[in-house]
């Protein structure tokens, strides 16, 4: 448009504009009458081209989560969507769905690739029956290597871990998905408990609800593993099917309701150190998508992620307290023979799949190289944690 040029309107619009500035030649009499007319004819062309124009700039995603309306990971993807459309100044929002509205808990992902959804907020140690260098992607024993949850997030960002995680899926799976990292659930506890447990070997004969290769890792103590979604676990429990079960950790457990079929209760362990959940878009949907809505897509994922963080550490410091003194839960440590030989029991693990799947080997090269750089580094320029903790909050004898 040239400098001092009005712009030009539209169909009946433009009509508008000229009828309003000729009176024609009947004079101002008759130009009153068609005025009121043609001010109605106006405004409802007005609406109609607004509404079409709203309507051409916002994009609905349907989306599905893996986990239950009563856990903090969905109320995370609920967060999610809320900073989603806040970024976007709501021209792009998302439905977040809980776990079943429309397909299974394990089923999101061939849904997201079918199109049935358009997204998914799920977990990828899900998909490791169909291939083991699933694990590797945030729910591995050790981190891999000694990882925490910002290594994992390091490698994938600096590391060249998410090109691999495409890799994963568009040439491993085959399937027509992009994943972006989404709602941290780690450091994972070990879990909650019928009867108390005092060793590796003492986990022998129990039959408790484990998931992805973690389910491997404790079978090989003689564990008796059930794969279940979250919503499930509970009333299984209670039933009596299962006698032990992890999920996350304190705050987000007690919101599923452990606490009320258990009382033993294992803070930590190494099996899920660095655990970040995921969402996937279908492929097409993604590529339709404007260039703008993909960077909020991934900026509010990483917003939420870190959230996730922050409000998970500050919830459970509460829920422990509760656990103990308003549920009678016999919260304590892991110990050490467990967490050693979990470590031990995934290095065998690794090893043997390394040695069959080449994708697996390949991941897990990368994984290593990266921690070999990041792990003992940060373990040389960051104080202990404890130290400052026992100083400031010494531990009761």
């Amino acid at each position: 448009m040239r400098p001092g040029e009005q712009p030009r309107l539209p169909g009946k619009l433009a009509a508008c504009k000229a009828g309003t500035t000729d009176p024609g030649p009947n004079g101002g009499s008759i130009v009153l009458g068609k005025l009121s007319r043609l001010l109605v004819a106006c405004g409802a062309a007005l609406l109609a081209a607004g509404a079409t124009t709203a309507a051409q700039a916002q994009t609905k995603l349907r989306c599905q989560s893996s986990f239950p309306p009563s856990s903090m990971s969905y109320e995370n993807s609920r967060l999610f969507a809320e900073r989603v459309k806040a970024l976007s100044g709501g021209r792009l929002e998302m439905e977040m769905m809980p776990s079943g509205a429309l397909v299974p808990a394990f089923e999101v992902m061939d849904a997201t690739h079918r199109k049935v959804i358009d997204c998914a907020h799920s977990a990828v140690a899900y998909w490791v029956g169909r291939n083991r260098a699933a694990t590797l992607f945030g729910p591995a024993p050790g981190g891999p290597f000694g990882m925490d949850t910002l290594d994992y997030l390091g490698w994938l960002s600096e590391g060249g871990g998410q090109a691999l995680y495409q890799e994963f899926y568009r040439d491993v799976l085959r399937r027509n998905v992009v994943p972006i990292p989404l709602s941290s659930v780690s450091p994972q506890s070990l879990g909650w408990f019928k009867n108390p447990v005092r060793s590796w070997e003492d986990l022998r004969g129990r039959k408790c609800r484990q998931t992805g290769i973690t389910a491997e890792v404790f079978s090989r103590s003689g564990m008796a593993t059930v794969n279940m979604p979250g919503a499930e676990i509970v009333p299984a429990a209670e039933r009596g099917v299962i006698d032990c079960a992890e999920w996350v950790g304190p705050a987000e457990d007690m919101q599923i309701g452990f606490h009320t079929v258990w009382k033993n209760f294992y803070v930590t362990s190494v099996h899920e150190p660095a655990t970040v959940l995921e969402f996937l878009v279908n492929g097409d949907v993604w590529n339709g998508l404007a260039r703008e809505h993909q960077e909020i897509l991934r900026s509010a994922a990483l917003e939420a992620t870190v959230r996730s963080i922050l409000i998970m550490n500050f919830r459970n410091a509460g829920a422990v307290a509760e656990l103990r003194e308003k549920h009678g839960v016999n919260v304590q440590r892991t110990p050490d023979d467990i967490l050693r030989k979990t470590l031990e029991s995934w290095d065998q693990v690794a090893k043997e799949e390394e040695a069959r799947n080449p994708f697996f080997r390949k991941v897990h090269a990368s994984l290593r190289d990266f921690a070999s750089k990041v792990v003992p580094t940060r373990r040389y320029t960051h104080p202990e944690y404890k130290l400052s903790a026992d100083h400031y909050w010494p531990e009761a004898k």
